[in-house]
């Protein structure tokens, strides 16, 4: 089992930025795609940036240019610097990581963090 536990969430104005940071423990051996999500109150819960083990990131689309994903792989934690903060960003965020067994995919979650951007 892979335990995931962000911090970093907080409330910011409009404008502002957060940094985000998730650490992973337990079975981490194999770990490879490591990213975040976020769900607004009352929607699905969205991609917001991945990045593999060689740091290759993919991010969602409306994101690109002000979040930004990095990750340690020394470290076993993942990053996401959140700039120009808008209201519409307010989410919970989570940390999302999966491992190869060798015959399948494993997906683990953190519990979330709060992000609030006040207009």
């Amino acid at each position: 089992q892979v335990q995931l536990v962000e911090s970093g969430g907080g409330l910011v104005q409009a404008g502002g930025s957060l940094r985000l940071s998730c650490a992973a423990s337990g079975s981490i051996f194999g770990l490879n795609g490591m990213g975040w999500y976020r769900q607004a109150p009352g929607k699905q819960r969205d991609l917001v940036a991945v990045i593999s083990s060689g740091g290759n990131a993919n991010y969602a689309d409306n994101l690109k240019g002000r979040f930004t994903i990095s990750r340690d792989n020394a470290e076993n934690a993942v990053y996401l610097q959140m700039n120009s903060l808008k209201p519409e960003d307010t989410a919970v965020y989570y940390c999302y990581a999966n491992s190869w067994t060798g015959s399948n995919y494993l997906y683990y979650w953190g519990q979330g963090t709060q992000v609030t951007v006040s207009s």
